[in-house]
């Protein structure tokens, strides 16, 4: 698969575009919020530093985002005594609470979205053990079954075919939901009152493409929850509904992409080919692929307006507002320990105080818009998405 991916597409590439800082960031909420307190000793962040790809001191680390972190002692909400711990700050913990809030009452959509993933698979059913690959993706929480099934019993159901084998329980859909079988192509056509058919999201100049989409799409399009077409009587019938099916989960998805691995390990339960990579690539006018970061990841095109996501749930809205909050907390810090340096060498001799006493402000602030412009570039949705949520 190293040999292959979409020709660039430097806005798409923008969209994908991960920082460290923001995963670890997010793997640390994450394990404040198993905590009743919300808070933790800073050793125990420690003794989990390299499962992070991390090296040096973990209070350091802490200290570099004073917006989103309080490192205390003593008499703190943990109750450690005198040992360092570490919790949210009030406007984290707002923001916090207000993602929680968003999954909430994101609830009747998630079970929507975990039915459609069902109806899409063979038999109505998935492993679970697979299904935690989806829960970045899908945008569901570590705790979705114990969300989903209690308020669902007609819809869902865990079932055990194989007690004898591990993680062999699978999640199964108890009956079918007409309401949910209409694909997103399907819907985008009675808005249109047409016929339904894929959408060529490339410019205009890409002309053979655009050919080859209109020749694809002379064919009747072929639904993905549509059972009789679970087994296409020919090969153009297998490519266009395997087509759809990956149009169908990428639209599901909270932001509309999924490492190419990943999808790969559903081809059976979709019934897409073995060459799946190959499939994507023949399809240049509906999918991009990336190898960014030597991760394959394929982008449903229509789902972005040049690096932007067209459509933003709720909770990507939520995780948007603590990734700018990140990031404000690491610009201060850097601001606080360049005076701290610039006045380290004012003392010692190594800086003329007044010429940089006298240095534009205009272009400070230029200099500092452009900082948070790439900051905010390279933080991007995917951080949260697949195994970073």
């Amino acid at each position: 698969m190293a040999r292959w991916s979409s020709p660039k597409d430097p806005a798409l590439e923008a969209a994908l575009r991960r920082n460290r800082r923001w995963i670890v960031n997010n793997q640390i909420k994450r394990l404040l919020l198993r905590f009743p307190s919300r808070s933790a000793p800073v050793r125990l962040l420690q003794s989990r530093f390299k499962t992070l790809d991390l090296l040096g001191r973990a209070a350091n680390w802490l200290r570099k985002y004073p917006s989103c972190f309080d490192i205390f002692t003593g008499d703190g909400p943990s109750g450690s005594g005198g040992e360092l711990c570490f919790g949210f700050t009030k406007r984290m913990a707002e923001l916090v609470d207000a993602e929680e809030a968003a999954v909430a009452a994101s609830e009747p959509a998630m079970a929507d979205r975990l039915a459609r993933v069902l109806m899409l698979a063979r038999g109505r059913r998935l492993q679970v053990s697979k299904l935690t690959a989806l829960r970045g993706p899908l945008g569901l929480p570590d705790d979705y079954l114990l969300r989903v099934l209690p308020t669902h019993t007609d819809l869902f159901r865990l079932a055990n075919p194989y007690p004898h084998r591990r993680n062999a329980a699978e999640l199964e859909l108890l009956r079918w939901v007409p309401s949910l079988a209409v694909s997103s192509v399907e819907a985008a056509a009675f808005k249109r009152n047409s016929l339904p058919r894929f959408t060529c999201s490339l410019p205009s100049s890409w002309v053979k493409s655009h050919e080859k989409m209109e020749d694809f799409n002379s064919t009747p399009y072929i639904s993905p929850y549509s059972e009789d077409s679970a087994v296409p009587s020919t090969d153009v019938e297998a490519e266009k509904r395997a087509v759809a099916v990956v149009h169908e989960f990428l639209s599901l998805t909270m932001w509309r992409k999924i490492s190419v691995m990943k999808l790969e390990h559903f081809r059976w339960e979709f019934g897409l080919p073995e060459d799946t990579g190959r499939l994507l690539l023949r399809h240049p006018c509906l999918f991009y692929v990336s190898n960014r970061y030597k991760l394959h990841t394929v982008v449903l095109r229509e789902g972005y307006e040049v690096s932007e996501l067209r459509v933003k749930d709720p909770v990507v809205a939520a995780k948007d507002r603590l990734g700018e909050l990140m990031q404000e907390g690491l610009h201060e810090y850097n601001q606080r320990r360049r005076a701290a340096n610039l006045e380290n060498k004012r003392r010692r001799g190594d800086v003329d105080v007044k010429k940089e006493e006298e240095e534009p402000e205009d272009e400070a602030a230029r200099l500092d818009s452009a900082e948070k412009r790439e900051e905010r570039r390279r933080f991007y949705k995917v951080l949260f998405g697949d195994d970073n949520r």
